[in-house]
Order: structure tokens, then sequence, then C-alpha cells
């Protein structure tokens, strides 16, 4: 499959980068925030570009799993089926970079008890990603999903043309990595609320910068 030009040179960049300043993770290493977006918005390649975002930058942080996929959710429409993103995952248990339990199981992951949060959600460098109270707010995480996993109908779709679109226009839920902040749902991890539209500067507008969660099965 062909991805857009320019993601492939935002994950070689950050492949690069990762390589650089790499640091073991831990064995058990299996959930990650992307440590950027695509740099295209919301346009991820769909689920399939989202997923080889996620291969690329395990491997450069030292990951021997290969089967990563993005914690993203795909609506109904334009003759796609409905995908949610809590199938699509695995079962767990999940750790981050650091060793750190994230979630025993699906059930687990969608419950209030989960350790998601600013403290714990590392990228796949072991950083800790900006929130609300920092300067740029980066908190709005993409999943397109609701609160219980699941995707959104087709009427209301949240997943900018499922991770194809770069537009102004158009919407995708967010959540909050930092479990901080107002919204639909207030402080959820996966389903705070919907961007502004589809853009780069849509969603850094928002609180965002097109990053995204991963976790290997």
């Amino acid at each position: 499959m062909i991805f857009n030009s320019h993601i492939r040179a935002i994950v070689l960049a950050a492949a690069a980068a990762v390589v650089a300043c790499a640091q073991t993770p831990d064995s058990k290493f299996s959930f990650f925030i992307t440590s950027a977006g695509s740099g295209d918005g919301a346009n991820l390649g769909g689920l399939a570009g989202a997923d080889e975002i996620c291969k690329k930058l395990a491997k450069a942080a030292g990951s021997k799993k290969k089967n990563w996929k993005a914690y993203l959710s795909q609506s109904a429409i334009n003759g796609k089926k409905a995908v949610n993103a809590k199938d699509r995952i695995g079962k767990g248990p999940w750790y981050n970079v650091k060793g750190e339990l994230m979630a025993k199981d699906v059930a687990d992951l969608h419950s209030d008890g989960n350790n998601l949060k600013k403290t714990t959600s590392l990228t796949e460098k072991g950083e800790g990603v900006k929130g609300r109270g920092d300067t740029p707010n980066q908190h709005d995480i993409l999943t397109g999903t609701k609160v219980d996993g699941t995707a959104y109908p087709a009427s209301d779709p949240r997943t900018c043309n499922n991770w194809t679109s770069n537009a102004a226009d158009g919407k995708a839920q967010v959540g909050h990595h930092d479990r901080n902040g107002g919204g639909e749902i207030g402080p959820s991890w996966n389903a705070a609320h919907a961007s502004a539209g589809c853009s780069q500067a849509k969603l850094v507008g928002t609180g965002g910068s097109g990053r995204f969660y991963c976790f290997a099965k």
C-alpha cells in the first residue's frame, strides 16, 4: 500500500529521532502515545496507515513486538464497515515503555480504574506529552471512539472521513490523555469531545497535535 509521502517523511524523521536518543524499552512494552502525529492533520492514511505508524515507531524504539494497532475506530461510511477501537487491540494486559501496567484487559481499559494518566501515558520514547496547563496544551488524542471503545454511527461519524481527511471541516472524537479538562464527557482518556476540524491547524486549535494511542496485541 502506498501511503501519503508526507506521512512517510514524518514517520521516518520520528523514527530517526528515537534511534538517536533510544532507551531500551521494558520487555512488556505494549502501549504508547505516538511521539508525533502524521503532520497532515487527521489524515493518517486510514486505519492501515495509522497501524503502520505505530509499528515503525515501536520498532525504532526497540520493541520486538510486531502486531501493533492504533486505537482508532472507523465508522460505516463510504462503503466501509464499522470498526471498534476496542476490538483492534487484543486482550491485554498493556504496559508503557517503562513497564508500568496501564490496564489488565479491555474491560479494565474502559473502566475508571485504568492507569492512563499524564504521568504514565508516555510516548514510545518514554517521554511525557504536554497537557492542560502546559504550553502548548497537546492533550487531545485522536480516537474516533465513544467512551466504551465503540465507533460512532454513520449518522454522526467522528473519524475525519475514516482518517483520510485533512480538511478544515469535519471532526474527530478525541480523548484527554491527562484526564483533565472539559468536554462532552469531561476528562475521558478516549472520548472527551470532538475536534473543531480535521486539518493540522484545527487539531492544534483545540489542544492537540494529531497524536494517537498504539497498543500491541
